[in-house]
């Protein structure tokens, strides 16, 4: 009974969609049989962001339930650039930018799943089979897809409607995902509902090339009062690496739409209504921090918060900034002591 109330919960927590459909998945996971699945994360910057806490706990949940799970790293696709949702081309990242970039995800991942232990997560790289595949090889991939597919996708329809070009290598971005199933034979993918369109073209691809069924499990999204899902492009995130206090002040900072959906997709805990939504949010901002820290570390940081926002005092530490003697402009100055990049 405790096992299926953990499946019910993996299946239906923070999700949006299981494809084909929860019932069949459901069904798998009830029989016992252990699954390999993944998540991918593109090293686009140096920090993973809370976004990505989503994907990792819903990692977590099914290997708590004993299953295979890789963190895979997309080193190969970052430097193509996901297209999904971007009225421009992302700008393209070259081997060595990306390596940089991914230096401390795992050290970051491992605040939520587990590297060590008796079921520990692997962790792969996309340019392990990408870099060997032929171009004949990529031909008979691209096969299976067709130009329709690809440009009725809704931010190339804009682009087209703006006047933007699409360049061809942002037609391959899905196939290169899609490609990552077919080369780690997984049973799921789990990704936001923003990867759909990827994770389904992999499912797809996995039919095509192996005649395997792939189920694919997408999250919601942690979305800001307008709609707007929260990640390094829109400058609303919170990055895992911030320290305690920063982290308890962003989050601080959300709109209050926000502190239901926080609960159900970052935290254990359930929370159906809102009481008071300064303390909710605070009581959010500790559980999250406790994830990444600890229960101390949550606790000193809502008393500094409350030092400083609510009994308007002084900071208990003060950063110091030292700068040479000199005239300055406004710009130069705040990039000197680094409130400005």
């Amino acid at each position: 009974m405790i096992q299926e109330n953990k499946i019910e919960e993996v299946l239906t927590r923070g999700v949006e969609n299981i494809y084909p459909n929860k019932e069949a998945l459901e069904e798998v996971l009830k029989s016992g049989k252990k699954i390999k699945l993944y998540c991918g994360y593109d090293a686009t910057a140096p920090t993973l962001h809370i976004g990505h806490a989503i994907t990792l706990k819903k990692l977590k949940q099914f290997q708590n339930l004993g299953h295979e799970i890789i963190f895979l790293l997309g080193d190969f696709t970052t430097m193509i650039g996901d297209p999904t949702d971007k009225t421009a081309t992302r700008k393209k990242l070259t081997r060595e930018e990306v390596s940089e970039n991914m230096k401390s995800y795992k050290e970051q991942a491992g605040k939520i799943i587990s590297f060590e232990g008796e079921n520990p997560a692997k962790v792969l790289y996309n340019s392990e089979w990408n870099d060997k595949l032929t171009f004949i090889e990529l031909i008979e991939l691209a096969s299976n897809f067709t130009v329709q597919q690809m440009i009725q996708r809704d931010m190339f329809q804009q682009r087209i409607k703006d006047d933007k070009p699409i360049y061809l290598h942002e037609f391959l971005y899905p196939l290169t995902q899609a490609y990552d199933s077919v080369a780690m034979e997984v049973d799921l993918e789990v990704g936001g509902n923003d990867q759909t369109f990827n994770m389904l073209a992999g499912r797809d691809l996995m039919k095509a090339v192996k005649n395997k069924e792939k189920f694919v499990l997408t999250t919601k999204l942690l979305v800001d009062s307008s709609g707007v899902k929260m990640g390094k492009t829109e400058g609303n995130i919170v990055n895992l690496d911030e320290k305690p206090n920063q982290m308890f002040g962003q989050i601080m900072a959300w709109s209050d739409e926000l502190i239901i959906p926080g609960f159900e997709l970052l935290t254990d805990l359930d929370v159906k209504k809102i009481d008071n939504p300064r303390d909710d949010k605070a009581k959010l901002a500790k559980a999250i921090i406790e994830i990444f820290y600890s229960k101390k570390e949550a606790e000193e940081a809502e008393k500094e918060f409350e030092k400083i926002f609510k009994k308007k005092d002084k900071p208990t530490k003060i950063p110091i900034a030292k700068v040479s003697r000199g005239d300055y402009k406004i710009a130069d100055l705040l990039f000197q002591i680094g409130l400005s990049i």
